[in-house]
Order: C-alpha cells, then structure tokens, then sequence
C-alpha cells in the first residue's frame, strides 16, 4: 500500500492526437495539451504523452463539519463528516467563495500528505459517518476520489461530492457510481450567466441532475447562489424551479444561498433575506417539497417541514439540529409520512462544531 503521493498519477479520460498533443475527455472544456502544460482545471497535465493528475494524496486541508454545512438537510441529520480539498477547478466562477483553494495556482497550497487510508483512519478516529469532497470540485481529481470512497465503503464510510456537476458523460457515470450523497452547485439557469460568470455551459450540468436523479441511487441535494442582478430574477428563478419540478421532482431539497463580495465579485452587495425568501416561495409554488435558505440567520426557511402535514419536523439553527420529529426511518411523527432522504436511525448531536484536524498530527 502506497504512503507517499505520486507526483504524476495515471488517468483515464483522454486520447491524442497524430501531431504529439493529447486531449482530456473528464469535463465539457476538452483541454488539447502539448507536454508539460496543464489544462484549465491546473492540476490535470499532459506528460510522456498522456493526461496525469498532479494532486494524488494531497490536500490543502482537513476540517470536520456538520454534514448540513455541505449543505446535506436529509442525509444522515447531525452527523459529522470530514472534509477535504485539493486545489484547483474546471470553472472560473468570478463569485468563487473558496478562490484561494480552487483558484490556487501554486502546488504549495497542498501542504497535507493525505493518501486514502490515512483519510479513513482519521474519519474512523474522528467518529465522523463520512468523508466530503468539497472545497474545489472533486470531478476534476476523479481517481483520487474514487479511491478515496472505495477505501471508505471497506470501513463502513459514507463518499459524499460536493461539485458543480461539470463532467462528461463517461467519467460522469465513473465518478457517481463511487459516491452515496452529493451536493450539486446550479449557478444559475442560463447559458449566458455560465459563460459570463463561469466560462462554462449549463446543459452538462443539467445533464448530470438528470442523470443523479434517474439512473443512480445517489442522494442529491442542489445549491443555487443568489447574487443581486445575475441570477436572482423573478423569470430566472421560475424557468429552474419549473425546470426542477419536471426533470428533478419535488423530493431533491434545493439550498438558496446568500452570495457575500468575494474573489473577482466585490462590486454586488450581499443578498438580501428577502430575496432567499422570495426565492423559496417561488420554488414552493412550483411544488418543491424541500426548499432551504442558507448563508443567513433563518429558523424557519432552514428547517424542514413534512409535505404532508405541514409540521415542522427538523428544527435547524446555524447547523445546528434543534425539535426532531422523524422516526429512525424518516417518517414523520405526526402523520407517519416518509419524508425524503437518507435516515437510518436517530438523528447525531455534533452540532454546528467545524475542528480544523491534521492527518498524522
């Protein structure tokens, strides 16, 4: 068993062409590289003639959270979860909230040894019920993840991706049938918001809750940041919930976020409650079942109710698990209907907690 990363780790999405260089098939961007040049993600790189992934067994750090800080609201409530990230992403989202780490251009961000038994060894230790892929996206780090995640299912560990979803079809299918929970960033729902504010597109993401919804077991939540006059209009906000509801159904939880100036974005004002509300109601009249407001001091858009009766049936404040009237199973305790999510016994009491950690400190 291999303890020291590898400082250029194989892949498998790729093909070259006759005149030496080599083309990356992992996302929609389809990097061509010549030798020694890296793709728009930074940490995929053409060397010896094939595409090798620079990050293997490195982390730019650990932190155990609450799962909902992922955010996950039905997805073993109040469990903790260890998270961690490389460096690196295949979108350069002006608004990136995590720029130092995703944006980062520099290998010395990845300070951490972190092959994929030590990240069990220390989840184990750390009583967490599973291991997070988050703070740049894991799609563009796809084999370390996926070993990662095996190594975790051997030892009763949950693999949970947080990502915006921007992969090809092939790896796309490679990657999720690793994962149990993922969170999916939707940034807006236009082709012109992910051109202009994430030199991306819209459909691959769309394609990927489609395929998360009908062809896997996979546990999904959607985010969609709010920022004042991109993406909050009243039309935009109604062509994705009714968008939703048809495609996705009313059962996938949908976070609103409040965006705050960050990175490249430091000219828009932090959003606004009112606008997170005004978001959440539209999303409940085009009959999503599930619709949290984040980011903000709310009780009340931050707690789930039962679709059925109307109780409030998970008290949330901060992350932090207040009133509980589901049974082990997820049913409500008022009228026995099972709402949806992953619930397999009482809920955790970590709390709203977030320890930063070092692997073999």
């Amino acid at each position: 068993m291999k303890t020291v990363p590898p400082e250029y780790f194989p892949t498998r999405y790729w093909h070259k062409h006759e005149d030496g260089r080599v083309t990356c098939d992992l996302c929609p961007h389809h990097c061509t590289l010549r030798e020694g040049k890296r793709g728009s993600c930074f940490v995929r790189m053409h060397h010896q003639g094939e595409i090798v992934l620079t990050t293997y067994g490195r982390s730019s750090g650990f932190c155990i959270d609450p799962i909902e800080k992922k955010p996950l609201n039905h997805f073993h409530p109040g469990s903790s979860v260890l998270s961690f990230g490389t460096a690196g992403c295949n979108l350069s989202c002006g608004f990136c909230q995590n720029w130092d780490i995703s944006k980062s251009r520099h290998i010395d961000t990845l300070c951490d040894t972190a092959m994929p038994q030590d990240l069990v060894k220390m989840a184990r230790q750390s009583g967490c019920d599973s291991i997070a892929f988050t703070y740049n996206d894991p799609v563009i780090f796809l084999e370390y993840a996926v070993d990662v995640a095996q190594a975790a299912h051997e030892q009763g560990i949950k693999a949970v991706a947080v990502t915006a979803g921007y992969i090809c079809d092939e790896p796309r299918i490679d990657f999720f049938r690793h994962m149990d929970a993922a969170n999916v960033d939707l940034k807006g729902f236009t082709q012109e918001f992910y051109h202009k504010n994430c030199h991306g597109h819209l459909q691959p993401v769309l394609d990927t809750l489609k395929y998360l919804k009908h062809e896997t077991q996979v546990w999904f939540e959607i985010t969609t940041l709010l920022i004042p006059g991109e993406n909050d209009s009243e039309a935009e906000l109604n062509n994705m919930c009714q968008w939703l509801a048809e495609n996705i159904g009313p059962d996938v939880p949908l976070h609103f976020s409040a965006f705050h100036p960050d990175f490249k974005m430091l000219d828009k004002a932090p959003t606004p409650l009112n606008t997170l509300l005004r978001a959440r109601k539209i999303a409940l009249d085009h009959g999503l079942h599930y619709v949290y407001c984040g980011n903000v001091f709310d009780v009340r858009s931050d707690s789930t109710y039962c679709p059925n009766c109307k109780a409030m049936v998970i008290e949330r404040n901060w992350y932090q698990l207040g009133e509980y009237h589901l049974d082990d199973n997820g049913h409500c305790n008022y009228c026995r209907h099972a709402v949806a999510g992953v619930f397999e016994g009482p809920p955790g009491h970590f709390g709203r907690r977030r320890i930063p950690v070092r692997i073999g400190a």
